[in-house]
């Protein structure tokens, strides 16, 4: 196998930060010497949650995502929160969107979701032992929380209607998993 090119890194410098993310740019140069620029969006890292109930059943949410100007049904997850360790920031997440408190809560895997744009990992959780709580949504968010079979989750991708890609990767952790 050949040895792939690694680009060396000059500088890096925050072009814009949020609370959710920096946008950054570096300067690096290739093996031949030539110089080049990479942008890209750096975070904290993200969690997704599976939550499964005692029936076999999944709890997902349903949102409206600006970006697309339409709505996706996802499982519940957010950007880790500063001074948050991953589980905890799943445990938050789950309760955030779904009103739901796990019991038990494992991690199953992680993934980048856009590997040429941003620096991100996002760790997988399933979540078992449900008990209903009170819901506590960021001021931006409004969800509508609905329960699903595994076999119309699998419908849904196929129809398109679940299009979220960190569920779509989520959701093939668990299937791989299961197996």
């Amino acid at each position: 196998m050949n040895k792939l090119t690694k680009l060396n890194r000059i500088d890096s410098k925050i072009k814009y930060s949020n609370p959710f993310w920096n946008y950054r740019f570096d300067h690096y140069t290739y093996p031949n010497g030539n110089k080049g620029e990479y942008h890209y969006v750096e975070t904290n890292g993200s969690t997704m949650i599976i939550p499964q109930l005692d029936n076999n059943t999944f709890v997902l949410i349903r949102q409206y995502r600006y970006l697309n100007q339409r709505e996706s049904i996802e499982f519940p997850g957010g950007g880790i929160k500063l001074n948050n360790s991953p589980i905890e920031n799943a445990r938050e997440e789950l309760l955030e969107e779904t009103a739901y408190k796990a019991d038990n809560i494992e991690k199953i895997g992680s993934f980048n979701p856009f590997n040429g744009v941003t620096s991100e990992i996002c760790l997988v959780y399933l979540a078992n032992d449900l008990t209903k709580a009170i819901a506590d949504p960021d001021q931006s968010e409004e969800f509508e929380i609905i329960e699903l079979k595994k076999e119309m989750i699998i419908k849904y991708i196929q129809m398109g209607e679940i299009w979220d890609g960190m569920t779509l990767a989520s959701w093939m952790l668990y299937s791989t998993k299961k197996l």
